[in-house]
């Protein structure tokens, strides 16, 4: 059995890379979601109107890895206290947001935004919204710091 999970925390290029050495993770993808126009592109996204965020939609076995094992790593790779900014990027594209596709997810994603909370000493802005279509991103963003090791990422692990 597999799960999916969508989440966005800035520039997707460094979440992937973190996020697809996870045991239990089967894929990753990044794209677009959250936003209202319809096939959006990088060049539409970067602008910050669309209301499409950078994210990664991944596919992960739930016998080996739980979601809440996932959110507790996603919340450790960016600052969730930061509204609309990871690093150099800037603007509602860049936001910290889970997309939940089950209510279940949504209940986990609440409680770990608390732990998050409280581990940062400050309130995390993530917002917890319902998934929507995920568009895909072009095929250059896809595993891209495994093909340009030495490219941006503000993305790291923190200790809690």
């Amino acid at each position: 059995m597999k799960e999916i999970a969508t989440l966005a925390g800035g520039c997707f290029w460094g979440m992937e890379d973190l996020i697809r050495k996870i045991p239990g993770v089967l894929n990753t993808e990044v794209g677009y979601t959250g936003g209202t126009l319809k096939n959006p592109g990088y060049q539409d996204v970067k602008r910050g109107d669309t209301g499409h965020a950078e994210s990664i939609q991944i596919e992960f076995d739930p016998s080996v890895v739980s979601f809440e094992s996932l959110l507790n790593f996603f919340f450790r790779m960016h600052d969730p206290t930061t509204t609309n900014r990871q690093g150099n990027d800037i603007g509602t594209q860049y936001r910290s947001a889970i997309f939940y596709h089950s209510d279940e997810q949504r209940e986990v994603a609440q409680r770990m935004k608390q732990v998050a909370s409280d581990k940062w000493g400050k309130p995390a802005v993530t917002e917890i919204v319902p998934a929507s279509t995920f568009y895909t991103a072009e095929t250059y963003h896809q595993d891209y710091l495994e093909k340009n090791p030495d490219g941006y990422t503000c993305h790291w692990m923190r200790n809690w």
